[in-house]
């Protein structure tokens, strides 16, 4: 079964704080007590999920979402609310892994994925706090600032709009003195990341689709051409076509699914609304920030003025705030005007990461579509991976699927994931000193 624990409350946050529909949605989306039969069930209610759900029931198809808690219950709910597009490739290496011909719908669809976001918020009357005023990816090094001017030049010859920031320019922008310059990418932009899960259950929810919260599906059975989905609660799903969608929250329902992916905790603090005269100096023009280290550092502003930071954290779940320690040793370092500000929130969620830092799609069996593993920007490819699951679902030939289908291949090892997590924060960290 998914490892989401069954009926767990939202974990606390300054999103579970702060998001609205909290009882409309829970009253909304009841567990499933009755069997049923459906054109497509999809078991996860985060954002993959929720897209296809939509999108699918906007093309007529009858389905139906099957969570194990409530909708954004894990990641989709967590995040730190970075709306960016692309991957960890640019352009040209995409060219050289897949080729120049495969590689272009690839390339096409995750520089429009952002657009997916924001289409999306808009089309549907989504409130959650949208703002798209791009994202910044700051160079720590000199030695970087190349890699990223190329970056830049490569996103650029394909009309995304971007802009270069010398250190001077870098610093008025951010607020600190840190960095040796940067790029910014116009397309991203940042959202209320729970706010828009519940937007697109209640989008959802009004193309007719059924969407049961606290419903963990504990096991999958093929009965000639259908899907039977076994619920917890005894309830049966008959599906022509199932979408597992659990990404970092994955657990044994597929045979090595959850041993395909590192599920590593990404960990954030939130700083209570900064003063006017401080808030004014940083981030005034509310983009999103990612820095260039290895380890990286991401951070923003939210609706309320808040500094958020977010980065990797130890494998366990946090247990106090000695385990965000590090978190606000960096915030300041890059900004010692806040050493008075204190901090309001701490939280952290599982993200899902793949060995080739690619997202995953599967078909192992007919009928089953698997998708997950966005390696931290999962707001956008995950949008946009539900849309184009759904395009596949119904046949849309005039859409080609822009993204790979592979086998599950589990990562060797995989029961010392903490220790592949541990060792890869003392190496990048090695890497980042001497870059």
């Amino acid at each position: 079964m998914d490892q989401t624990p069954a009926g767990a409350a939202l974990p606390p946050s300054l999103w579970a704080a702060t998001a609205t529909e909290a009882i409309a949605i829970a009253t909304a989306t009841p567990p499933c007590t009755e069997s049923k039969t459906v054109d497509v069930a999809i078991i996860g209610g985060g954002y993959t999920g929720l897209s296809a759900a939509l999108h699918l029931a906007e093309a007529g198809v009858n389905v139906c979402v099957l969570e194990a808690s409530e909708p954004g219950w894990g990641a989709s709910g967590r995040n730190g609310g970075q709306v960016i597009p692309g991957l960890k490739y640019d352009p040209d290496q995409l060219r050289v892994m897949f080729g120049s011909a495969k590689a272009e719908g690839l390339i096409d669809t995750i520089g429009k994925a952002a657009d997916t976001v924001f289409d999306l918020i808009a089309r549907h009357n989504i409130d959650c706090d949208a703002v798209r005023n791009g994202w910044i990816q700051p160079a720590h090094s000199a030695a970087v600032m190349p890699v990223l001017e190329k970056r830049a030049a490569q996103w650029a010859e394909r009309g995304a709009p971007i802009e270069l920031l010398d250190r001077d320019a870098v610093a008025r922008r951010i607020g600190t003195s840190a960095y040796v310059g940067a790029w910014v990418d116009r397309r991203a932009g940042s959202i209320h990341p729970l706010k828009y899960c519940r937007g697109l259950a209640r989008a959802a929810l009004a193309q007719g689709v059924a969407i049961h919260g606290n419903t963990p599906v504990v096991r999958l059975e093929r009965q000639g051409q259908r899907w039977l989905l076994h619920t917890g609660q005894g309830a049966i799903i008959t599906a022509e076509r199932v979408i597992i969608a659990t990404n970092g929250y994955t657990g044994a329902l597929w045979p090595q699914l959850k041993q395909s992916v590192i599920a590593a905790n990404s960990f954030i603090v939130a700083t209570r609304p900064l003063p006017a005269a401080l808030g004014d100096s940083i981030l005034a023009g509310k983009e999103v920030v990612s820095d260039s280290r290895r380890l990286l550092l991401y951070y923003r502003r939210d609706a309320e003025g808040r500094l958020l930071m977010g980065g990797r954290g130890p494998f366990p779940d946090p247990r106090g705030p000695q385990d965000f320690a590090h978190l606000e040793r960096s915030l300041a370092l890059l900004f010692p005007q806040l050493a008075e500000v204190g901090y309001e929130y701490r939280w952290a969620g599982r993200v899902a990461i793949t060995r080739d830092f690619l997202p995953h799609v599967h078909e192992p069996a007919a009928g089953l579509t698997i998708a997950l593993g966005y390696n931290g920007r999962g707001i956008a490819m995950a949008s946009t991976m539900g849309r184009c699951l759904a395009q596949r679902l119904t046949g849309d030939a005039a859409t080609p699927f822009p993204f790979p289908v592979s086998t599950i291949q589990p990562i060797p090892f995989h029961g010392l994931q903490r220790f592949y997590i541990a060792a890869g924060v003392a190496y990048y960290s090695v890497l980042d000193k001497l870059s």
